[in-house]
């Protein structure tokens, strides 16, 4: 084995050769507002996707997750869904749709659609029932509840908890109507639906089986161990002089296992076929983690967790504080090791949440491409199921915002609002936006060096990014020294190597300040991982069983004896085959 090329071809990939076909698979996530645009109307659809699906046939991914694409009012982006059964007009029609579907499918590839079943838009019919009088049948299918009692309905303090939303402000809003307040955890416009009605639970599963039926191939479920609430929705611990903590109240509440191994029963049990399940679980741990996705208990393939992503948060994701590798390796590790050979995960740093990765744990500025391999490189290679953002294969990078009517994120406006209304500096809440605001993974994917990047003929509906001169497709597809064609590459080793996918994971240099040093193990095959996750030199002492071993893959072309040293942001990994 002399080179990444002859493992590549070693080995071809099949992913129906196993149950658990995922393990060997990675992920694409499409954001479709922002991907690609068909109609000239500055907002990324369908038949845009559809247009450039070579684009992801190239690159070698094997799932494609959409981001929501049903009837929306669009308040938070489409998340906040009317029809579950309809394609929102802004993205196309449900035959653009199955176009899309049938493309996907030709290529060898599958589709995941989002699933946004913790709340519903406040425009969906049964909201609409739900809060037409307080005797109708479906008022309860929503979290409905009195005002305080000795306060006066509808004033601030008389909503029925203290919870603060995730989009700022109470979770709680009044409704003159049926004179009650309702629960919403994200904006006033998502109300939460009530999972411990039956009712919903069965309305729920008909439509995840109404679209397997269409074809798709699974589920990403959003906020999904939000479902299951501590019915007495009792106050939190106060985060100051007004609202208080709700989390340990409605995060993986007591039915949380009950709710999703009863979605895969009654949706997935006795259905032929491949499908996917991931669960998106702010604040789950590893210890929670373990039990969803152990696959004897049926719940979710793998879950998304946030620990790692929630390392340079102070009091709040706004509150940034400095970029610690020594953190974030060893929270990594730790999901790694924990979960062992019973639990699965999800492997990411980007997703349409989060800021782009290079800007946010790499260096965007004299480091760039190597940074962006760098961090392929040391999550790539972990035991779990890696997902690529779109962009990040090319190492597209934060939107340098200067003013806030630049920002359409819902969370970021409402933040900067209410920071300013309590008397923070406006630059410095801009200056944070500028590190964490979810409108910097959302900016329009960058095709070429053309006006909009190639995204669209019209106006963008976010502003794209001033550096796609140099960050582009085009521009990266012929250099084979890319960002794009180390992902490629990166893909192809999942793909051939089984070591990735099933190997034991063991940390090494656990001490290090700047370097992620690992092993994977399986069989007869072993590799080690090195990344130097900083811009300086740093020395590197590692087994001399290594000596000889072979070089598969580093994001510098010269050589040097990286398991000595390591330059800035160098990655390397090296193969070795032992005797049975």
């Amino acid at each position: 084995m002399s080179s990444i090329e002859s493992v590549a071809e070693a080995t071809a990939f099949h992913p129906a050769s196993t149950s658990s076909w995922w393990k060997s698979a990675v992920v694409y996530q499409i954001y479709p507002r922002s991907f690609a645009d068909s109609n000239g109307d500055g907002i990324g659809d369908l038949k845009g996707i559809t247009a450039r699906l070579d684009h992801l046939q190239l690159l070698g991914v094997d799932v494609i997750w959409l981001s929501p694409i049903y009837q929306s009012p669009q308040a938070d982006n489409g998340y906040d869904i009317s029809d579950y059964r309809a394609i929102d007009p802004a993205f196309g029609t449900m035959e653009d749709f199955e176009e899309l579907l049938s493309a996907v499918h030709d290529r060898g590839m599958k589709l995941v659609m989002d699933l946004v079943v913790n709340h519903t838009s406040d425009e969906h019919p049964w909201f609409k029932e739900s809060r037409s009088s307080k005797d109708n049948p479906k008022r309860d299918w929503y979290w409905w509840r009195p005002a305080r009692n000795g306060t006066t309905p509808g004033q601030p303090g008389s909503e029925p908890t203290n919870w603060q939303s995730f989009f700022s402000g109470p979770t709680w809003s009044w409704d003159e109507t049926s004179q009650e307040y309702y629960l919403h955890l994200f904006d006033r416009k998502q109300p939460d639906l009530n999972w411990e009605n039956p009712e919903v639970r069965r309305a729920v599963y008909d439509m995840m089986s109404w679209w397997l039926d269409r074809g798709v191939d699974g589920f990403r479920m959003d906020v999904i161990n939000f479902i299951s609430k501590d019915v007495a929705l009792p106050d939190g611990k106060k985060n100051g002089d007004t609202y208080g903590d709700g989390f340990p109240y409605f995060a993986s509440g007591p039915r949380i296992h009950e709710f999703l191994q009863e979605m895969h029963q009654e949706v997935f049990d006795g259905r032929t076929g491949e499908y996917l399940t991931v669960g998106e679980m702010p604040g789950v741990t590893w210890q929670d983690a373990i039990l969803f996705t152990d696959p004897a208990r049926r719940e979710v393939d793998m879950v998304f967790q946030f620990e790692h992503v929630s390392l340079d948060h102070g009091t709040n994701k706004f509150d940034v504080q400095p970029f610690d590798a020594k953190k974030l390796k060893a929270s990594l590790s730790q999901w790694q090791t924990q979960l062992g050979q019973r639990g699965w995960n999800s492997l990411y740093l980007n997703n349409h949440d989060q800021p782009r990765a290079v800007s946010r744990f790499g260096d965007d500025l004299d480091h760039w491409e190597r940074s962006a391999k760098a961090l392929a490189t040391m999550l790539h290679l972990q035991r779990g199921t890696p997902y690529i953002y779109q962009g990040e294969e090319l190492g597209m990078t934060n939107y340098p915002f200067t003013s806030i009517d630049q920002f359409r994120d819902l969370e970021s406006i409402n933040h900067y609002r209410e920071a300013c209304q309590n008397g923070a500096d406006p630059s410095a809440v801009l200056a944070s936006l500028r590190s964490m605001s979810r409108d910097n993974a959302r900016t329009p994917m960058q095709w070429d060096a053309t006006a909009n990047a190639g995204f669209t003929t019209g106006t963008p509906w976010l502003a794209v990014n001033p550096n796609h001169g140099r960050v582009n497709a085009e521009r990266q597809y012929s250099d084979a020294d890319s960002v794009f064609n180390y992902f490629q590459k990166l893909i192809r080793v999942r793909h051939s190597l089984p070591v990735v996918a099933y190997g034991d994971f063991t940390p090494l240099l656990e001490d290090h300040s700047h370097v992620y040093a690992y092993t994977r193990a399986y069989q007869n095959d072993q590799l080690l991982v090195l990344s130097n996750l900083s811009g300086q030199n740093q020395q590197v002492v590692v087994g001399t069983e290594w000596k000889d071993a072979t070089l598969i893959l580093g994001n510098y072309q010269e050589a040097s004896n990286a398991t000595k040293e390591l330059r800035p942001w160098e990655t390397r990994v090296y193969s070795l085959e032992t005797s049975l």
